[in-house]
């Protein structure tokens, strides 16, 4: 039995975590969360597709400020949309 079948889902690879910092503008803990969940194997190819997997759902669910209107956008479109953050929300009767 190995280390990675009794901590399923809590063990991250620091150099997962500091690959994939590189490129996005995430906290720390949410990148170590993703990675956690979907990389926690010995496996490489597993690995290699749930680093694909935490880099899309970055991109999909992540927002920076400046991306409020993008949102708003989808909001409208399809009526519900998952976002990774902090976020306030104002409703208006025109929404």
């Amino acid at each position: 039995m190995s280390l990675i079948s009794l901590a399923d889902g809590k063990i991250v690879r620091k150099d997962l975590t500091k690959k994939i910092k590189e490129g996005a503008n995430v906290p720390v803990y949410v990148l170590e969360f993703l990675l956690g969940q979907y990389c926690s194997s010995d496996d490489e190819s597993i690995i290699e597709k749930g680093v694909q997997n935490v880099k899309h759902i970055l991109a999909d669910n992540f927002v920076r400020p400046d991306e409020s209107q993008k949102i708003l956008s989808q909001l409208r479109k399809k009526g519900s949309h998952t976002i990774i953050d902090m976020v306030t929300v104002y409703c208006s009767a025109g929404l």
